[in-house]
């Protein structure tokens, strides 16, 4: 399975790595998503099937509570993690055929008072 994560350009560069993830069936794929400067924000997840549109797969603020979501982390194939106020991990494990498409993650920059999206 091949998954891709586009970067995604701004005011506020926020990048994503790597490029792409490449990983077999039942196995589990992780990407990075850094939101530059924005530090007060949530990190919003996408993927997009070729021909699609995107979807929403998470969102998440670092000052959210991780005890209080652990139910939900459990029974969910994907996750997600802070490692900083501008640093989040996608996990998605067990992958499967429809995991296959492009990923990428947006934030809101209040200075420009918009989202920053490709």
């Amino acid at each position: 399975l091949l998954l891709s994560v586009l970067s995604v350009f701004g005011v506020t560069v926020v990048t994503q790595k790597p490029p792409v993830v490449t990983v077999r069936k039942g196995e589990t794929a992780t990407m990075d998503c850094n939101l530059g400067t924005v530090t007060d924000s949530a990190a919003c997840w996408y993927k997009q099937i070729p021909g699609g549109v995107p979807q929403h797969v998470l969102r998440f603020y670092h000052s959210m509570e991780l005890s209080k979501l652990w139910l939900w982390f459990l029974l969910s194939k994907v996750h997600i993690y802070h490692q900083s106020t501008s640093d989040y991990r996608l996990i998605i494990t067990n992958v499967e055929e429809g995991d296959s498409a492009v990923y990428y993650c947006k934030t809101w920059d209040d200075s420009a008072k918009e989202y920053v999206s490709q």
